[in-house]
């Protein structure tokens, strides 16, 4: 396949992700673990008396009602199958290529991939773009972030080749977040302090991930602030890390920083302040391309579907959930289409 040819099937398959508009209004149902610790928490069992049926059932029940209302859905391919199966037609598929997600046991939380698997057989199995989850400290030693970076090279040549759209989702973390932080029992201060911090690890990422090199199509990224410590926001908790201003000042670094068309996730955070934090960006007048959205939108269905079943669940979806998504769209008035992002020059 020539570069010419690869190019226009990334583009076409960028627009099957995307809205009329061009905007990114994407679902991520991808967890796996952290999902099934979810389900065990809310139906007071233990990890293992969540069956694979369980999960696989409720990715079903959320593909099936709420893709309607969104550009794409991102799954994995370990439970999520029959869910791509029931996904609108309107609605395009992502596939998750990294093997664990948010839980990363492995040292330096280095990256693995899903085994038996490659960019190829992704696309053989239905995804119009792929999505890698990568842990990364951008002060980690040297030789941790060079086997990390080629890594995503790697993959990032296979999307190339193929003319496959490439979703790359930094997850920023601190190399030495270890001893006395770990020692802390105050997980709110510990959290109050890493937000503090956080707003240069990710304009670091973004900066660094925006290099050709690595052949990124869409940038999934972290807020660079959180907004329950943003003094003045509808979410604060009383305890601030930065002023309003400050926060706005947060945001438009990592805009500057972004060399591709970016999107943010929502990271676990409660439906409110994902809310809030996609309103401060707003505010803040940057140029992100939509959201790749999860737990924010369904999470309070896991309680409903492990106490009263599948019925139950889908009633909760076709109000609740639709609700959520519904008030997520409404934020993305201020989206910027991916077609039309021009990298800053300062990036």
């Amino acid at each position: 396949m020539s570069v010419e040819s690869a190019g226009t099937l990334k583009v076409e398959r960028l627009r099957t992700l995307s809205t009329g508009k061009n905007i990114i209004a994407a679902l991520a149902m991808d967890q796996r673990r952290s999902l099934r610790r979810l389900m065990a928490d809310a139906g007071g069992c233990s990890v293992d008396q969540v069956s694979d049926r369980h999960l696989a059932e409720f990715k079903t029940a959320v593909s099936e009602v709420l893709t309607g209302y969104a550009s794409a859905i991102l799954l994995d391919t370990d439970y999520g199958v029959e869910a791509a199966r029931h996904r609108s037609p309107q609605s395009g598929l992502l596939l998750a290529y990294e093997l664990d997600g948010y839980e990363n046991p492995r040292p330096n939380r280095m990256l693995a991939l899903m085994p038996h698997l490659s960019v190829q057989r992704l696309m053989d199995m239905g995804a119009d773009g792929i999505k890698i989850l990568l842990h990364y400290a951008p002060d980690d030693a040297p030789e941790v972030n060079s086997g990390k970076c080629a890594l995503v090279e790697r993959i990032g040549a296979e999307c190339a080749a193929l003319g496959m759209p490439f979703f790359f989702e930094p997850i920023v973390y601190e190399a030495d977040a270890t001893g006395a932080n770990q020692a802390r029992t105050d997980q709110e201060q510990q959290a109050l302090e890493f937000a503090r911090r956080k707003p240069e690890l990710v304009i670091a990422t973004m900066r660094e991930f925006s290099l050709s090199r690595y052949h990124v199509d869409v940038l999934k990224v972290e807020f660079p602030v959180v907004a329950r410590f943003v003094s003045g926001s509808c979410t604060n908790t009383g305890k601030s890390a930065y002023k309003l201003d400050e926060a706005l000042h947060w945001f438009r670094e990592a805009d500057r920083a972004a060399g591709h068309p970016y999107i943010y996730l929502s990271a676990g955070v409660p439906t409110p302040e994902f809310q809030e934090s996609l309103r401060l960006a707003a505010e803040a007048g940057t140029r992100f391309s939509g959201v790749l959205c999860g737990r924010a939108t369904w999470q309070e269905g896991i309680p409903v579907y492990m106490r009263d079943g599948t019925a139950a669940l889908y009633r909760w979806l076709e109000s609740v959930g639709v609700g959520n998504l519904n008030a997520l769209n409404r934020l993305l008035d201020h989206a910027v289409p991916w077609t039309q992002f021009v990298a800053s020059e300062n990036a």
